[in-house]
Formats: structure tokens, sequence, C-alpha cells
């Protein structure tokens, strides 16, 4: 490496292309839109204390103190591990991919309770607030006005619930973590736990373990492919979808690791995660990780960009033929799974054309109970293969407004966070939080990433944490059981 940094630096053309860089790197910077961008004004926080809400939260929670001190619940729950947050914030994030949903869906609920339990038992504590807090809970709000507007009701009532109840696990998460030690651990757990699901992902491939679909594979136009990797998520673009979130924060932690043992740890889970995603043969989840790789390269240092095409021209000669061919068909409309997906999209236009400002509700029985009416070539789908298409199904235009909002503040905070950072490890976490987000709104394009309610929950927890990481360097030290 300092061999190819040493010709480089030789290098006229190199020189000539760094200068170029840094010029316009100083014009971006000096630009009145991106200075507005950087530094945003100051947030207002989550209500003012003379509005309705703030009185009537006031009151229920002097209710609910009262009745604490009543029952002399001080004495049993003092030392309790329920008023740790922290823990029960850490199981659903950290093991989701591995867990059922409704067994991720019961720790949220205790980690609801315990930041509840926490509030009560001291009159002192506020929730910490945070730009996005705002848009999550508006959001929240909106899906479950959807909702209760759904075509099929009973139906939809399940589903909605259970988004509604992930999407607010965000802001429980952002005030169980209270410390720097806290979310670097949580972040180290959550690698490791993508790790191990690779592994088995991998040992599937090998073993051929688990269900596959022929829905998955055109059989006719790539025959070599007869196995993609499911893992423990059931289907292989959302295993896709995980990994994209996942693959940034292994590297992260690789580049922040202080030792050799560290550095090969994590490039050894970074390895697996990355094999991984390449058995499931999800071309909308490889053109993610691909931007969200090339965002984290921008952000980490702009140069670095100018080494890309001697990148992709060494995957090409390293990369199996089958891949080659997998990620050259994309676009290619004589695959079934680009034109199924095409028909849908256009299907669910015209459906929404009719249904745009409410949406038909959340859910499969919903959805199916209206596109049918719409579809092309008769063509049959669960869900509208494009995440904000379907946010529009589930909730009407209202709900893809904030959805699009909550990402411009979420990219905004990221963005004015590492524009001041100076601490390694802390702009190391938010670059790879903003490059998975990133990566995770490109393959949403091709798939709707939260028809795997776990994935949606894990979206959500990861906003949270980028939350978190934009003021890392704000957070004490700390302890785990702090």
């Amino acid at each position: 490496m300092e061999q190819m940094k040493r010709l480089l630096d030789a290098s006229v053309l190199w020189q000539a292309m760094m200068a170029l860089c840094a010029a316009c790197g100083r014009q971006w910077r000096a630009s009145g839109v991106i200075q507005w961008f950087l530094h945003p004004g100051g947030w207002a926080p989550a209500a003012s204390q003379s509005s309705i809400f703030y009185k009537l939260w006031a009151w229920f929670r002097g209710r609910l103190c009262w009745l604490y001190r009543m029952m002399r619940l001080d004495r049993l729950f003092k030392g309790s591990v329920f008023t740790r947050t922290w823990v029960w914030c850490a199981f659903p994030a950290v093991l989701a991919p591995v867990l059922p949903t409704m067994a991720v869906l019961g720790l949220c609920a205790i980690g609801f309770c315990s930041l509840l339990l926490n509030l009560v038992r001291d009159r002192e504590l506020e929730l910490a607030w945070n730009p996005i807090n705002r848009y999550i809970i508006l959001y929240a709000a909106v899906y479950m006005a959807g909702t209760l507007f759904s075509v099929n009701l009973s139906a939809s009532l399940n589903p909605g619930l259970l988004s509604v109840a992930f999407i607010l696990f965000a802001v429980v998460l952002y005030n169980g973590v209270t410390n720097r030690g806290q979310l670097d651990t949580l972040l180290a757990l959550m690698v490791l736990a993508g790790a191990a699901v690779s592994c088995y992902g991998i040992l599937q491939y090998i073993f051929r373990w688990g269900y596959q679909s022929a829905a998955w594979v055109d059989s006719d136009m790539f025959s070599s492919i007869s196995f993609r990797v499911p893992s423990t998520l059931d289907n292989p673009n959302m295993l896709g979808q995980y990994l994209i979130l996942l693959i940034p924060l292994g590297g992260a932690k690789l580049l922040a690791a202080r030792d050799w043992w560290g550095r090969a740890y994590y490039f050894c889970c970074c390895g697996v995660m990355c094999v991984c995603m390449l058995l499931t043969f999800s071309r909308g989840a490889w053109l993610g990780l691909l931007f969200a790789g090339m965002v984290f390269v921008l952000l980490l240092n702009p140069r670095l960009v100018l080494l890309a095409p001697v990148a992709l021209v060494a995957l090409y000669f390293v990369l199996p033929e089958t891949i080659i061919s997998r990620f050259t068909s994309i676009g290619d409309l004589g695959d079934a799974s680009t034109s199924y997906r095409v028909y849908i999209w256009m299907g669910t236009l015209a459906m929404l054309k009719d249904y745009w400002l409410c949406g038909i509700g959340p859910g499969d029985a919903a959805f199916n109970m209206v596109y049918p009416a719409y579809s092309y070539s008769g063509i049959v789908a669960p869900h509208s293969h494009n995440l904000f298409l379907q946010i529009v199904c589930d909730a009407g235009i209202a709900a893809l407004a904030v959805f699009v909002v909550l990402l411009f503040v979420y990219f905004r905070m990221m963005c004015s966070a590492l524009s001041g950072e100076r601490d390694w490890t802390s702009r190391l976490f938010q670059i790879a939080l903003t490059a998975g987000v990133c990566g995770f709104m490109v393959q949403a394009v091709t798939d709707y990433s939260f028809y795997n309610y776990r994935v949606m929950f894990l979206f959500w927890a990861y906003l949270a944490l980028g939350a978190l990481a934009a003021r890392r360097s704000e957070l004490p030290e700390g302890r785990l059981l702090a």
C-alpha cells in the first residue's frame, strides 16, 4: 500500500486530478445551498410547555408517578433489570434477524415499558429529543390513520398496529442508549449478528438448506443459478436489504479498530457478509450496496472515488461469470422478474389514481382486495414491489410526503454532524449509518423493503442509531448498565 501511494503521489496525472478534486471541493463547500443544508436552524423541543399535548402528558405522567409511590413500587423495582432500558432495546435490535416477528414485538413492548418505568421512577428525567423524532411520530400517526381508513379494516389492523409499534420503537431506542459505551457495544453486537446470519446463509448455499421459490429466478435466462440464499429472513431480497444496513457498519468498525485482532475480526465479519450478499443473487441489493459503498467512500475521502474504475475492472476479473451475467441483466425486460415488476408498478399506479389520498390500508389482504381490478396481464402480487408506491398504497400521499421529509431531515442531520465532527470513530459511524440508509433506499425502488416486518423494524432502529451517532461525541463514556 505504501509503495502504491508513493507511485500515485509521483504521478503528474494523479496530482492534476487531486488538484481538480480539491478545487471542486472548495467550490462545493462554499456554495450557499450546501451551507444552508449543513447548518440547519435551531430545532424546537418535542412540544411547547404551553401546548395541550405537553399538558396532557404532564398530567398523565403525574398520575402514574403518584400511583407508583402510593403502591411502594420503588422498593420492588430498585436495582431491577427492567429499569435497564438499554438492555431491552439491544435485544430486539441485535436478535431481530433470527427471532420470530412476534418475539421481536414482545421485546419491543418490554423496551417501551422499561422507558415508561424510568420516566415514572424519576420525575426529573425528560425524554431525549432529536429532529427526526417528530417526523417518526407523525409518520406513525398518519400510518395509523391509513390503517383505520383501510378498505379491509379487519385484515389491516394487525399489520398496521405492528408497523406503528416498530416505527415508534425508534424513539424508545434513542432514549434507551444513554452513553457512548452502550452505543458502541450495540453496533458491535449488530455486526456480529449480521456475520452469524451470513455464515448460516453460506452454509445454506453449500448444503442447499431451506425453501426455494421458482419465482425467485428466471430459469430460462439464468439456468446456472439454482439456489438463492434467504438465510433467516425467508427471502433473498429481504436478506439483501438487511445486509445493506449491516455491511457499512462492519466497514466502520473495521476502520475504527485499534489493534490487529480487532481489524482481523471485523475484516472476517465484513467478508462473510459480502460473500452472503453475492449468494443472494439480488440485483437490487447489489445496486444498493454499490451505492452505499460509493456514499461511504465519498464521505470518508472523496478523492478515493478516482480509484472506482480500477476497482470495478478488478471485480470484473475476480467475480464468477454467473454473478457478472446476473448483474448486467439489470433493466433487461426479457427477464421475467424485471417485466413482472414493471407490470406491477403500472397496475399500482393505475390503482393509485383512485386511491392516492388515503390509500387502501396496509397488509396483503387489503392490497389484493383492490389491485386485481387494475392489474396488467393478470399479474398477481402481494404488494407493489416498490417501497414508495407501497407507502401510498398503505396510508396515502400524506404518508409518502412525511416519509420523504423524514429522510431529508435525517440526511441533513447526518451531514451537519459530519461537517463539524473531529472524532474519527464518531465520524466513521456517521458515515456508515448515512451510507446504509442511502443503499437501502436504492433497493427500495425495486422491492417493498418493509414486506418483512423484521427488516422494517431494523430500518427504523437504524435511523435511531444514526441520530445517536450524530451526537456520539456529546455522549458520556458511561457504563453498559448505567
